[in-house]
């Protein structure tokens, strides 16, 4: 039987959000949008709750695992509680906005995990993002680039690394080395940890060829600066599927190093993470000290869907980024200014006029403690009421 206290507690990864982050939450919330909306991005809102074969449509396992499932009891059918926005995002396009137009739609909410992304971390990020659908290009790879890290810039993050990788190379490597999909998983795992003695174990256990066990180990090596591509381009000539890929990330490095000096580049391309979900440029943004991405997304295309376009996007969590953003001044509370309880229909008016011009008013409530205020507002003398100062007091 829960003690009284227990009966009081949040589950792991779940916590009230108190004044005055709350406020601060809201303030970055807004200043989000309206930077999205500057860029052409498109507020949607999704539901907390859908059928579970329409939330996971074309998504990978990873998803499926972190979501909640629950019965409908209208009708037995299974649903899930949202884990991220992005997949109902596509499917909006897809279903309700019609035209091949390219679409550029943006989202915040919260979202609930079955587990937290790491040790420690929250179960029920509030999710922000945005989304450009039907176009394939690297531009738009770019344009949601540059739109991260200007979120990350108004929200006060500095020091930012970003990490850039592309699936594509991934598949083509595991392709050319035939490596078979149910082992795969295995192999990805070994790529993610920079493994060596494990892969060369996999290598053995599964007979991979000479030519592709080379593939796979300078795979596994090729990470650090940009500098690295041109070395990868060598190392992998033989594997033509990779060098449109390659001069992609070429470009983009380019055009990031000559637009975001000030961000650190990091290249992976053994980077696997949304394996089965992404389908070209993967990237994450860090910061200094960080172990833990404060950002990430990529290129994608939702299979299943009426309409499967191209699309490519970047997703955050608000409270992360208040976290990771440098101290600031808090905004000021407002002044709050304090009205008897008298029901006088003048007082009422007056009261009502002073909250559209921005002033927090608040009734003094009759044998109860009253906050501080920083003015009163009390009769004029001539049958009417005015606002005085506090600090006309103490003059």
């Amino acid at each position: 039987m829960a003690t009284p206290h227990e009966d009081w507690m949040l589950p792991a990864g779940v916590a009230d959000v108190l004044p005055p982050e709350a406020e601060a939450l809201e303030r970055l919330r807004g200043t989000l949008l309206a930077l999205y909306r500057s860029w052409g991005y498109q507020l949607v809102i999704t539901p907390m709750v859908e059928y579970l074969e329409t939330l996971l449509t074309g998504v990978g396992q990873d998803l499926d695992l972190q979501t909640f499932k629950l019965t409908d009891q209208l009708n037995g059918r299974l649903m899930g509680v949202r884990a991220d926005m992005t997949p109902q995002v596509a499917r909006i396009d897809a279903h309700h906005l019609h035209g091949e137009a390219v679409r550029r739609l943006c989202y915040v909410g919260t979202v609930l995990h079955t587990r937290p992304d790491a040790f420690g971390g929250s179960r029920c990020p509030l999710q922000m993002g945005a989304e450009l659908y039907g176009h394939g290009g690297c531009e738009s790879d770019l344009e949601v680039l540059e739109l991260m890290l200007e979120s990350l810039r108004v929200a006060g993050v500095v020091d930012v690394h970003l990490a850039l990788g592309h699936s594509g190379i991934l598949r083509a490597t595991l392709d050319a080395a035939g490596i078979p999909p149910p082992v795969r998983p295995l192999l990805l795992d070994i790529l993610q940890r920079k493994a060596s003695p494990d892969l060369a174990s996999f290598l053995s256990a599964h007979a991979v060829s000479a030519e592709g066990g080379g593939l796979l180990r300078a795979l596994l090596e090729l990470h650090g600066e940009p500098d690295v591509l041109p070395l990868a381009a060598e190392q992998l000539a033989e594997m033509p599927a990779a060098a449109g890929p390659l001069q992609e990330l070429r470009w983009l490095v380019a055009q990031l190093r000559e637009r975001w000096p000030a961000v650190a580049l990091h290249v992976d391309l053994a980077e696997t993470r949304g394996y089965g979900y992404h389908g070209g440029l993967v990237f994450a943004a860090f910061q200094h000290g960080q172990g833990r991405e404060i950002a990430r997304g990529g290129r994608y295309r939702m299979g299943g869907l009426q309409q499967a376009r191209p699309a490519t996007g970047f997703t955050a969590d608000i409270k992360t980024l208040l976290l990771a953003s440098e101290p600031r001044v808090p905004a000021p509370a407002p002044h709050t200014v304090l009205a008897p309880a008298t029901q006088d229909a003048a007082l009422r008016d007056y009261v009502e006029r002073l909250r559209r011009e921005g002033h927090c008013v608040v009734t003094a409530l009759p044998g109860a403690a009253s906050p501080p205020a920083a003015a009163i507002i009390e009769p004029d003398g001539q049958g009417g009421w005015h606002m005085r100062h506090c600090e006309d007091e103490k003059e």
